[in-house]
């Protein structure tokens, strides 16, 4: 007993220790202004959309670039902004761009990538009236590109490697009301076999991907990516690399008139009930189910068991009215067969309610916010929270209990200035690396106010650190980023730099000094420059104890596993002796794996 008592004195006093190292010097410093309105022109800025930029060394000179895209693909130098070379979005280099106009704006991420798997970097973008561009780490096109299917927008863009033969697919989602809506191409430019979907003959149903939406991951385990394509319906498709669709739990199986056999037919009521037998009461009474047009997908091992979960945000809408009355943004977290997660205690077959309802829908006013989710974990536990911005005008995140903890949601919009504003998709790092995590975004305004959006730091607990006015704009009656941050060291002095892609003063750059040990969870919009929706955990969990995903035991998962057992909750990778709670005893099992390993 004696000796059980000292392990545990140990224990506790390593985890306060760790507390207090953590607080010492740990104050965050405010981001200096570094550069801005670069890649504008003299006078004036292209629009910037919601694509996030990215930060490569393209010419593997030691230096970084950065490439962004409003309308035209711009290269930049990190240290100084400078201009490298611009390119007309449709064309490349070899073309002068005052020669030639933009086929159309710029809507999903850059994407920076080998795609060939000849060693060396391209470069993604998709644009406006259907063109998709592969470009060399010069800005000129790579053979068999760009390629222009269909007339319409493709708003959606991700890569992954679908079949495992060391080449990156390509997938794009169409912003057309059709249900053709994502087209998968191989590197070379050519359209893979059994795309696009959905095809002629298909079950389920699909409609225009209006945001950038597609996730891809390992659902199934079979260590190969799926395609998972939430779209303008109740329905989320989900696919094989050959474009086969993915079967659904057996509790949708076999009901008269909705036989559910795939994911693209199993409509998603808040009511399980009602989406169980495949319809709700929408003709007779007050009826919630979620629309998926502005919902992006992320693959991602919320619990940390070795098992990926889809995390998708729904726009919930009231199908009872006529048109739909929008009701709330709220994280569905689906298994692989469709079905709602519930494990460990946590459980979301009814995902949260009354979220937060929409404080403006008119783009004419302010442009729409996107419900990009970012799954992370916050506060160093082994589990992922759930972070996204509303069109309620607040920055969510939700914990596996399915409630905000702290001073979360956090509003950007404060009805006492005047004017409406929305938040971008975030940015997660450990800035001072004390464990927890700080929450980074960007805000813009309403048009015609003459004014500019934010930049926000949050802590783990949505408490304000910084925020501070971005630019004015160049050009425009209002300015703001709408796209997701990117966080990068830029200039080669070991400190993060951020980097926003602004609606009307073009890539702006922030120094974020005191951050060269900082911990990046969610670097960019989407997660990577592949664009897919990853959580930056490795899901596949060596061995039990593995509490923070990073394939071993060490002693940070004897500190997750004391904070489970002090706040009373449950993780059963934590739960080494198998009786169903994690305490003092199943730390020291861990701490004793750490030792020996």
């Amino acid at each position: 007993m004696q000796k059980r008592i000292a392990i545990r004195t140990v224990l506790v006093l390593s985890l306060l220790a760790s507390a207090a190292c953590a607080v010492d010097g740990s104050e965050i410093a405010a981001p200096v202004l570094k550069w801005q309105q670069c890649g504008c022109y003299s006078s004036w800025c292209e629009t910037g959309w919601y694509s996030s930029p990215a930060v490569a060394d393209l010419d593997s000179d030691g230096d970084m670039e950065i490439v962004a895209s409003a309308y035209a693909v711009v290269a930049l130098d990190g240290e100084t902004g400078d201009l490298l070379w611009r390119a007309k979005s449709g064309h490349d280099r070899s073309e002068d761009p005052d020669s030639v106009d933009n086929v159309g704006r710029t809507w999903p991420g850059v994407v920076i990538a080998d795609v060939d798997n000849d060693g060396a970097i391209e470069i993604v973008t998709a644009h406006g009236r259907g063109y998709v561009s592969v470009y060399n780490n010069e800005g000129y096109f790579e053979p068999g590109w760009p390629q222009h299917p269909v007339a319409n927008e493709f708003r959606s863009l991700a890569v992954s490697d679908l079949d495992g033969d060391g080449n990156m697919e390509i997938a794009c989602g169409l912003a057309r009301g059709d249900d053709t809506n994502v087209w998968v191409f191989e590197h070379n430019g050519s359209i893979r076999q059994g795309w696009p979907r959905l095809a002629d003959g298909d079950e389920g149903s699909a409609w225009g991907p209006y945001n950038d939406n597609i996730g891809a991951g390992d659902i199934d385990g079979d260590g190969l990516p799926e395609l998972i394509v939430p779209s303008d319906t109740t329905t989320i498709c989900a696919y094989k690399a050959d474009g086969t669709h993915i079967g659904t739990n057996e509790m949708y199986h076999d009901h008269p008139g909705h036989d559910m056999d795939y994911w693209g037919e199993v409509p998603a009521y808040i009511d399980l009930e009602y989406e169980t037998r495949g319809w709700g009461p929408c003709y007779t009474e007050f009826t919630a189910r979620a629309n998926f047009a502005n919902g992006p997908a992320n693959v991602v091992d919320v619990n940390c068991d070795g098992v990926n979960e889809i995390v998708v945000i729904g726009d919930v809408h009231d199908c009872h009215t006529s048109p739909y009355t929008d009701l709330y943004n709220t994280p569905y977290i689906l298994n692989s067969d469709r079905s709602r997660f519930n494990a460990d205690g946590f459980d979301w077959t009814t995902p949260p309610i009354e979220a937060g309802a929409p404080i403006i829908q008119d783009y004419a006013v302010i442009e729409n916010a996107q419900p990009n989710p970012v799954t992370v974990d916050l506060n160093g536990d082994g589990r992922i929270e759930i972070l996204y911005p509303s069109y309620d005008g607040r920055m969510h995140a939700f914990w596996l209990d399915k409630t905000e903890h702290g001073n979360w949601p956090y509003s950007v919009y404060c009805a006492s200035e005047g004017f409406y504003r929305f938040a971008t998709e975030p940015v997660v790092a450990d800035l001072d690396n004390d464990g927890n995590a700080e929450v980074i975004f960007g805000s813009w305004v309403q048009k015609e106010t003459e004014r500019t959006g934010k930049l926000h730091i949050l802590d783990y607990n949505g408490n304000v650190i910084h925020e501070m006015d971005l630019p004015p704009a160049k050009s425009g009656d209002w300015n703001g980023v709408l796209a997701a941050p990117t966080l990068a060291d830029i200039d080669g002095d070991s400190d993060l730099e951020l980097v926003l892609n602004t609606a009307h003063s073009g890539v702006v750059a922030y120094d974020l000094p005191g951050t060269a040990g900082a911990r990046v969870l969610w670097g960019t919009g989407r997660g990577s420059y592949y664009r897919n929706g990853p959580s930056m955990i490795n899901s596949a969990v060596s061995q039990k104890g593995d509490l923070d995903c990073d394939g071993s035991v060490t002693s940070a998962d004897v500190l997750i596993a004391l904070k489970i057992a002090v706040s009373g909750g449950y993780n059963s990778a934590a739960d080494m002796d198998e009786n169903g709670y994690v305490n003092v005893l199943d730390a020291r099992t861990i701490l004793q794996l750490a030792a020996e390993g």
